[in-house]
């Protein structure tokens, strides 16, 4: 009834045995045993592929704080296929190549699959959470995860800069991400993202509601590398290939992506939503690719290129929303709401081909020692499999046929020519650079996708700049890349299968309200030829302009000296966290100066203000001594004697006249439980005081006596006031709490104590029945502080062993 949460969880099971393998069976490599765990989590959710095309949802719920609406709530609907099968396939795929990839011998293979376990279950748990709380508890998960990942080679300064660039970026934007679920669930009174989607409607107008929007948003744009939050994704290139090609291309950066199409039921339709969403895609799209030509590097050009296309897939989500301001019977919706389909359409396709790149990028690297353009070139003949791997890969990301990503990138085309005919939300004004940015981002995708085949595979070969004589990699290191580039090609010719049984569903979990709706299913046919129309003349002048751009390269590279590198993102970051620490450091080196004096008179002023200002805007000193008890004689007596003992300790010119004067209050304490009749608080005060007046002659007896301080008149005169002040507020809350009960006693229960607990000392039933673990706990404390104490004397050296240590310096 469970398998569904167990499959979420069996990642992390299994990252427990993993180390235990790694020691054991050290002639095997680890990945042989990890790569069962994709494997059979594939098989097993393969097999929900007929039954979810059909309608189905799955829902399994462990109660975890029911009390709180928190329950671990496993939810099985088209669009968690989707992402649970990119995840558990390319993560199979992503460790056979691994097994490859990473030397046994040289690397710590134990670190790497459990925390690569850690994130595939992290992953699982995003998708398939129906719970708010718990989908943040594994969106956090994702992030420490990908965190350890990429700072895997720690050794490298470069590796531990991007894991904190990408822990800092991700995690704040999923701070604010956790804003935005407590004020929806606020709202709508429930944690289940599918009660909020049945319920939504009656709250679109509530003052939250746009807030808690913006900040949903905030951590789908941190995590999917959105502008401006997209320079983190570019220094986490410094992980290792499996990392870069599992983390970065099919599963980390498409956990924004699913949030957000989990969120459009919520908040498509919305004029915010869908400028936001479509504005920000637009602009990474164009930025992503604008850079990636620029790089000389390939696992950064694909950095980039992925950057790109997550704000493809993200401008396609923000325009399939504007479906949602129609009626579902509208036959205007189904023109719009074909932008979410064609979403979820690449970003499977996105999927396997820059899976597939970014292993090849990898054996260049592995079997080169290099992944600098410059020195590479001449490689089609030495590694003939990885560069026909290339050519599909990077055909199908420049959207030629006959690869899946001309199918996507056509209906992209498609989507942001529609939305221009759209006459709401004020498109009329902006519209029309849809499509512009769209063509011009293609073009430069175009360019950057040449690059990466014709410099590193034409050209000349030059060995003389490699680090190792360049040969084509091991059969076992091509299985994967081959399989993906296979599906390139066999998502081309055979795009409805894929359309009906995956990609249908998941627009039906998006888009819930229009399925069922006449002329639903007629919509969703995917074909490579529409005739000759506006798409096909934008394709053909993608690849005219792209042909010129990169034959022309020299001529316009200085173009990119207009964006001056100490005004970029990654400088304003790098010069922003550095000014913070700078700042942090100065501003901590101000009050930590060492002197307790400092640290006291800081934290009596920071009470005073503090305190005080919450009570005088409360309101809440409140003294009636009306209803206290009378006040005999003797008893004004002893707090008369106390109070002049207390003020005398301040001037006492010895330690031992101190300690007696304070052995006094102690002592007169004790004659108050005397007078109040409990004489068990007055026997425990007297046996502490004695033993504490006792222990501190003893230890003040080797210390020097005390020397008078000399302080300047107005430092006694602030001490003084200090002093006051403090006291009086002290003194006037405590008589406030008198007459400010927020609520009822709980003495009344402890009166009972000889029925509850046999015991007639009501006191003594507190401390050894009611309150039994935490008088352990004080009682544990104190033997481990005196098993402490007859340690350091047992090993004290004695006379003997010291004369000796001395000599023998």
């Amino acid at each position: 009834m469970y398998m569904l949460n167990l499959a979420i969880v069996s990642p992390f099971i299994i990252a427990l045995i993993v180390p235990l393998l790694y020691k054991s069976l050290k002639r095997v490599h680890t990945g042989w045993f990890v790569l069962i765990v994709p494997i059979v989590l594939f098989l097993y959710l393969v097999q929900f592929i007929p039954s979810v095309a059909s309608g189905e949802v799955y829902i399994y719920e462990v109660p975890w704080i029911p009390s709180l609406g928190i329950n671990f709530t496993a939810y099985l609907d088209g669009l968690s296929l989707i992402l649970a099968l990119l995840i558990t396939g390319v993560g199979s795929l992503v460790i056979l190549y691994s097994i490859y990839y990473l030397s046994k011998e040289r690397e710590s293979l134990g670190h790497f699959y459990v925390y690569l376990l850690m994130f595939m279950g992290a992953m699982l748990g995003v998708v398939f959470s129906d719970n708010l709380m718990v989908l943040y508890l594994f969106w956090e998960l994702t992030s420490i995860s990908s965190f350890l990942l990429i700072a895997y080679w720690y050794h490298r300064r470069q590796s531990r800069y991007g894991a904190q660039k990408s822990m800092l970026i991700t995690v704040t934007g999923g701070i604010g991400m956790l804003a935005g679920f407590i004020m929806l669930s606020t709202m709508m009174d429930t944690f289940s993202i599918r009660e909020i989607i049945a319920n939504v409607a009656a709250y679109t107008d509530h003052t939250l509601f746009i807030p808690a929007m913006l900040l949903v948003l905030l951590g789908a744009f941190t995590k999917s590398a959105q502008f401006p939050f997209h320079i983190w994704l570019p220094d986490a290139m410094e992980a290792p290939t499996p990392v870069s090609a599992y983390l970065h291309s099919a599963t980390m950066v498409k956990a924004g992506i699913y949030l957000v199409a989990r969120f459009t039921p919520v908040f498509g339709g919305d004029a915010v939503w869908f400028w936001v969403v479509s504005l920000v895609g637009m602009i990474t799209l164009f930025w992503g690719s604008f850079n990636a030509v620029r790089q000389t590097d390939l696992k950064a050009l694909l950095a980039y290129s992925t950057i790109s296309q997550l704000g493809l897939i993200m401008s396609l989500l923000g325009i399939g929303s504007a479906a949602l301001y129609f009626d579902a019977a509208d036959t205007a919706s189904a023109m719009y709401s074909i932008a979410i389909f064609t979403a979820l359409f690449h970003l499977v396709n996105h999927s396997t081909f820059k899976g597939a790149l970014f292993m090849v990028v990898g054996i260049v690297d592995h079997e080169t020692g290099t992944r600098d353009i410059r020195k590479l070139g001449g490689l089609m003949a030495i590694m003939p499999v990885t560069f026909t791997l290339a050519v599909v890969g990077s055909f199908a990301m420049a959207g030629l046929p006959p690869f899946n990503g001309f199918l996507s990138k056509e209906m992209f085309f498609t989507a942001v020519l529609d939305v221009t005919q759209l006459s709401f939300f004020s498109i009329d004004t902006w519209g029309m650079l849809f499509p512009i940015v769209a063509w011009v981002a293609s073009v430069f995708t175009f360019v950057y996708s040449m690059i990466l085949v014709f410099k590193t595979f034409f050209g000349k070969h030059q060995p003389e700049k490699l680090e190792k004589t360049a040969h084509e990699a091991p059969i076992g290191m091509l299985i994967s890349p081959v399989i993906l580039a296979s599906l390139v090609i066999v998502f081309f010719f055979f795009p409805n299968l894929l359309g009906e049984y995956l990609i249908k569903p998941g627009y039906a979990a998006v888009m819930p309200t229009f399925v069922g709706v006449e002329g639903y299913d007629t919509q969703f046919n995917i074909s490579a030829w529409h005739g000759f129309n506006t798409e096909l003349l934008m394709t053909l002048g993608v690849v005219g302009f792209g042909v010129v751009l990169y034959q022309l390269w020299p001529k316009w590279e200085g173009v990119y000296a207009l964006f001056p590198r100490k005004w970029t993102l990654d400088n304003l970051y790098n010069r922003s966290l550095l000014t913070l620490e700078n700042q942090s450091t100065n501003f901590t080196n101000r009050y930590m100066t060492g002197n307790m004096y400092h640290y006291m008179v800081y934290i009596f002023i920071a009470i005073l203000v503090i305190v005080t200002g919450v009570v005088a805007y409360t309101g809440a000193i409140s003294i009636d001594s009306s209803n206290d008890a009378p006040i005999s004689i003797y008893e004004g007596f002893i707090a008369a004697v106390m109070a002049v003992t207390a003020l005398s300790i301040p001037f006492a010119k010895s330690r031992l006249t101190a300690i007696l004067l304070n052995g006094v209050l102690g002592y007169l304490l004790a004659l108050f439980f005397v007078f109040f009749r409990a004489p068990d608080l007055a026997l425990t005060q007297l046996v502490v005081e004695t033993v504490s007046a006792a222990l501190f002659l003893l230890c003040f007896y080797f210390l020097p006596e005390w020397e008078k301080e000399a302080r300047k008149p107005r430092i006694k005169v602030m001490n003084a006031v200090i002093a006051v002040s403090v006291g009086t507020l002290v003194t006037l809350l405590a008589l406030s709490v008198q007459n400010n009960r927020f609520f009822d006693s709980i003495s009344s229960f402890y009166e009972n104590a000889y029925e509850l607990a046999g015991a007639q000392n009501i006191v003594n039933a507190i401390l050894g029945d009611f309150r039994a673990f935490d008088t352990m706990l004080e009682v544990v404390v104190l033997l481990i502080a005196g098993l402490g104490v007859y340690v350091l004397i047992k090993l004290k050296p004695k006379k003997e062993e010291r004369g000796q240590d001395v000599e023998g310096e």
